[in-house]
C-alpha cells in the first residue's frame, strides 16, 4: 500500500450502522453530527420502520443538515426535492422534453416514418425528465436513495394533499409508460419551519420529532466538532451568548448554523475570546435583520458579551 492510500485509508470513516440506536448515534458522530438519544432513536426507527421521518422546528437547528449526513453515511444519493408556494406535481414528479420529443417528430416525419413507431419512442425513458419524486423511486431499485422534502409547510395545501398518495404507496403511474415503483423504499426525511401547520394526515404517515436548539453542552460539542480549530473557551463564550441572543424578541432568531458561521468568521479574524469590538462588527454573521442588529445594541452588547465569559461555576 502507498503512503498516499495509507492515507485514504486513515481517513475513510466508518461503515454506518443502523442496528441499534446506540450504534445509530455513533454512526452520526461519525459524520460529524452531534444528535441525542431521542433523534437516534426516531431515525433508528424511521430505517427500521420504512416509515418517513417528519422533522419540525426553528430555521437553523440542523434538519436539513440531518438528511445530508445520512445520505452520506448510507453512501447513497441525496434527491431534495426544495418546496415552495405554486410547486405543483409535475414539477415535483416528471415532464416530457417537448423540445425534443418535436425535434425527433419532424425529422420521422422527412422520413415518412411510422406514427405508432414514433409514438412510443417520444413517449420512452429517452424523452421522460425525472423530477426529484420520480427519480427517487427509479434510484431506489438496488439501494434505497435519501429523498429529502424540505420545507414542505412552503407549499399549498394542494401539493400536501398530493404527496400523500406517493408517500402511501411509492409508486407513480406514467400514463404513457405504466407504473413506476420502488424495489426499495427511499429513505424519507420531510422537514418543516412551521410557517403553517401541515395536516394530520401527513403527519400520520410519518414518524415525527420536533428539532429544538440544542443544550449548552450539545452546542459546545457541535462547535468543536465542526470547528475543531476553535479554542474551548471561545467556544463556550459563543455559546452562552447565543443562548442569551435566542431569548430577545427577535424577527428571526439564530440557529446553530449561525452559530458555526460565526465562530468560523472569529477564527478568521483570529480571535480567542468575545470582545465587544468583534462582536459588533461580526453581528451580521448570525443576525440577519437591521432591527434584530439594532436591538442588541440598544439593549447591551457589552453587558451581553460580559455575561458570555462568566462560566457557571463563578
Amino acid at each position: 500500500m502507498t503512503s498516499s492510500q495509507a492515507g485514504a485509508a486513515r481517513r475513510k470513516k466508518p461503515e454506518a450502522d443502523f442496528t441499534t440506536v446506540d450504534a445509530v448515534q455513533e454512526t452520526l458522530r461519525n459524520q460529524e453530527y452531534i444528535a441525542d438519544r431521542t433523534l437516534a432513536t426516531t431515525l433508528f426507527l424511521a430505517v427500521k420502520l420504512e416509515k418517513p421521518l417528519f422533522l419540525e422546528g426553528e430555521a437553523g437547528v440542523g434538519k436539513t443538515e440531518l438528511a445530508k449526513v445520512l445520505a452520506s453515511a448510507l453512501d447513497t444519493e441525496l434527491i431534495r426535492l426544495q418546496c415552495y408556494e405554486g410547486l405543483d406535481s409535475n414539477s415535483a414528479l416528471y415532464e416530457w422534453n417537448y423540445a425534443k420529443q418535436l425535434l425527433h417528430i419532424k425529422m420521422e416525419e422527412g422520413n415518412q416514418g411510422d406514427t405508432k413507431k414514433i409514438e412510443r419512442d417520444i413517449f420512452s425513458s429517452d424523452y421522460l425528465i425525472e423530477r426529484p419524486l420520480l427519480r427517487a423511486l427509479v434510484r431506489s431499485k438496488e439501494r434505497p436513495a435519501v429523498l429529502l422534502i424540505d420545507e414542505i409547510d412552503r407549499s399549498d395545501e394542494e401539493f400536501e394533499a398530493f404527496l400523500l398518495e406517493i408517500l402511501s404507496d411509492f409508486q407513480i403511474t406514467i400514463p404513457e409508460m405504466g407504473t413506476v415503483k420502488a424495489g426499495r423504499r427511499p429513505v424519507v426525511v420531510l422537514t418543516s419551519n412551521r410557517t403553517r401547520e401541515i395536516h394530520d394526515a401527513l403527519k400520520r404517515r410519518c414518524l415525527y420529532l420536533w428539532v429544538d436548539y440544542p443544550s449548552f453542552e450539545k452546542e459546545v460539542e457541535i462547535i468543536l466538532t465542526k470547528v475543531p480549530a476553535a479554542p474551548r473557551r471561545l467556544a463556550e463564550q459563543i455559546t452562552r451568548f447565543m443562548g442569551q441572543a435566542r431569548t430577545m424578541d427577535f424577527y428571526k432568531r439564530p440557529g446553530v448554523a449561525e452559530t458555526l458561521d460565526w465562530a468560523q468568521a472569529l477564527l478568521a479574524l483570529h480571535r480567542q475570546e468575545l470582545d465587544p469590538q468583534s462582536v459588533r462588527e461580526t453581528l451580521g454573521c448570525i443576525l440577519k435583520y437591521q432591527d434584530d442588529i439594532k436591538r442588541v445594541e440598544e439593549d447591551g452588547l457589552d453587558r451581553l458579551v460580559a455575561t458570555a465569559h462568566i462560566s457557571p461555576e463563578v
